[in-house]
């Protein structure tokens, strides 16, 4: 019989390898999704996007098909790839099913009395009211969406389940494309910060419809914000 030992070996060393490369091509493109660096509607070969990443086209090309699955980019046969669409539907489908999380991890969390970071994103939330409301700096839009996130994870960490929090990540860096279309502007990111309080105020009345209805307001105005009007 022959041994296989030493080429399984190999053949494995070779797959974890490819995989890591795989993975570290996969969290290079979300990067540069999150940060604008590959744009709402863009368009790029594979051999732009290898260049751009700085990784095999192997790994790039498994990176880009995670992507697409997750809804981020969309694959053009024989063509490139472009980058997901931040259009008014989009945006509408991506912020109502951030909100249908928000509503069930608030729920969770007022019910289940679990460990929640009220007082820290309280604290985080008020100072950046009050920094809106004052002096609109350089560096206020990214505190801005840092703050947004910190309470929208914090609700989703709530959910206490793997699938649905895995889930929410996903269309989280959906949002992420479409944030970067527009800046926040000092009255927006006050008016997001109040919305926020107000949701705060809901779970530390332990207080589940008040929550929910708070967090479906904080989507109105959201939506609005981006043109987007309910019926």
């Amino acid at each position: 019989m022959q041994d296989t030992r030493a080429a399984s070996t190999t053949t494995s060393s070779r797959s974890d390898k490819g995989d890591g490369l795989t993975d570290q091509a996969h969290q290079a493109l979300l990067a540069r999704l999150r940060n604008g660096g590959l744009a709402s509607g863009s368009f790029l070969s594979m051999p732009m996007l290898v260049e751009e990443l700085g990784l095999p086209m192997a790994a790039t090309r498994e990176a880009v098909k995670r992507a697409e699955a997750s809804g981020l980019l969309r694959i053009l046969p024989k063509r490139g790839i472009t980058v997901m669409d931040a259009g008014p539907e989009t945006t509408r489908e991506c912020l109502e099913l951030r909100a249908m999380f928000d509503c069930e991890g608030a729920r969770r969390i007022i019910e289940s009395g679990n460990d929640f970071p009220l007082a820290t994103l309280r604290a985080e939330h008020e100072r950046l009211h009050d920094a809106a409301a004052t002096t609109m700096t350089a560096g206020l839009p990214d505190v801005a969406i840092r703050t947004d996130l910190s309470l929208h994870d914090a609700l989703a960490r709530g959910l206490d389940s793997g699938l649905a929090q895995r889930l929410y990540a996903e269309n989280r860096d959906r949002i992420a494309v479409i944030q970067n279309t527009r800046p926040f502007l000092a009255d927006r990111i006050a008016s997001a910060m109040r919305e926020h309080l107000a949701i705060l105020d809901a779970i530390e009345a332990r207080d589940t419809p008040r929550a929910m209805s708070e967090i479906r307001e904080h989507l109105r105005h959201t939506l609005r914000w981006w043109g987007v009007y309910l019926d």
